[in-house]
């Protein structure tokens, strides 16, 4: 596995591949990498030639006191797990190779509507931030297609849309979210839980699932079941931001007809923020 540290080897290597005639996938990471990341990088082996997987803490993403600072760095322990793994390229760049004029006042990506509700009305200029570090790295490797998990569902539509709406000649694929034996979605940021709230953390999703099941087999209003969502998630500990049923395809409302829906939530359990979904279909 080659490791580079700057932009100009990051090209220099992809081009050599694109001289080849070889497909390239990009798997962008923030490091702290667990199975989840893993399965990515599985998934994009067999849908391309050679792989590249960045790790970025990319700090135009995280809000005024979130955790920037002690966002865990396990740089040396990702990169044997990378090579076991068969990756072929790591590109780990620090801030000014991504941000050669700063963060303050840099050109940012901007994605309408879809940016600012769920997540983004709680963590304002998260999306921005995440759509602009993507643009980078879809700018210099240039891949073929580019992976993401399907646990920060409304970020891969958020990405979905940059691309289609800037005409850039990438695919988009989702992988499903990646979950521990008792269904905790997979996450660097549980390492933050103590014991004691790592064994609530299944609880969101159960709830889920049980809201999934009273959509499908009752007429019950949407609002009641994400009130009781709501409801639970607090009676167990958890500070909830939202619990949400949404159209699919766009993270929309609701509409008279929809068959594809989804249930997201985003709740606090100690000091970590954690997020997860699933995707329903409704018989009508």
């Amino acid at each position: 596995m080659n490791t580079v540290y700057d932009l100009e080897n990051l090209r220099r290597e992809v081009a050599l591949w694109k001289l080849e005639g070889l497909s390239i996938a990009l798997v962008p990471t923030m490091g702290n990498l667990h199975e989840g990341h893993l399965s990515l990088l599985q998934q994009a082996r067999v849908l391309a030639d050679r792989t590249v997987v960045s790790i970025f803490v990319n700090p135009i993403q995280f809000g005024k006191g979130e955790d920037y600072v002690r966002y865990p760095s396990t740089l040396d322990e990702d990169r044997r797990k990378l090579a076991d793994n068969g990756l072929d390229l790591l590109f780990a760049p620090d801030l000014k190779q991504l941000y050669p004029g700063g963060t303050d006042s840099d050109t940012r990506i901007s994605v309408p509507e879809l940016s600012h509700i769920l997540c983004g009305e709680f963590r304002p200029g998260h999306f921005s931030g995440v759509a602009t570090v993507v643009m980078k790295l879809l700018i210099n490797v240039q891949p073929h297609v580019a992976l993401f998990g399907e646990k920060d569902y409304q970020q891969l539509l958020v990405i979905r849309r940059m691309v289609r709406d800037l005409c850039m000649p990438v695919e988009i694929v989702g992988a499903a979210t990646a979950r521990e034996p008792d269904g905790v979605a997979m996450s660097s940021r549980n390492a933050y839980l103590n014991d004691e709230e790592r064994s609530k953390a299944p609880l969101i999703y159960r709830i889920l699932r049980d809201a999934g099941a009273r959509l499908r087999s009752s007429e019950e209003p949407i609002p009641a079941i994400e009130k009781d969502g709501m409801e639970r998630l607090s009676a167990a500990g958890f500070r909830p931001e939202y619990f949400s049923v949404r159209r699919t395809c766009d993270l929309g409302p609701v509409q008279e007809g929809d068959t594809e829906l989804s249930i997201l939530t985003a709740a606090w359990l100690g000091s970590a923020r954690l997020i997860d979904n699933i995707k329903i279909r409704i018989k009508k």
